[in-house]
């Protein structure tokens, strides 16, 4: 296992969370929050890309379409985790 697409997966991540906390304003966490949900968003959607087979480049290579893959399977599931964090916790805040 080569670790450099998954630190890769990880800042894209955490870049992702924090874009979407920009970008939806009601779900955002703070600059912490949204890179925590980021960095578990990009480790577990990239593995489960790369699991699913779904990869954009030969496994461990490092040319421009694999690391292209990880920026964006990173990025997209950082994104997505944050987001639903942000939902359960918009959720649990409205019916205290």
């Amino acid at each position: 296992m080569q670790f450099l697409p998954l630190i890769i997966q990880l800042v894209s991540g955490a870049a992702g969370g924090n874009l979407t906390g920009k970008l939806a304003k009601k779900l955002d966490l703070g600059v912490l929050g949204n890179s925590i949900a980021g960095i578990l968003g990009g480790g577990l959607g990239g593995q489960l890309l790369g699991m699913l087979g779904i990869e954009a480049g030969p496994a461990g290579s490092l040319d421009i379409a694999s690391i292209l893959g990880s920026v964006a399977s990173g990025g997209v599931g950082g994104g997505v985790v944050m987001a639903v964090v942000g939902v359960i916790k918009s959720v649990l805040a409205k019916g205290k």
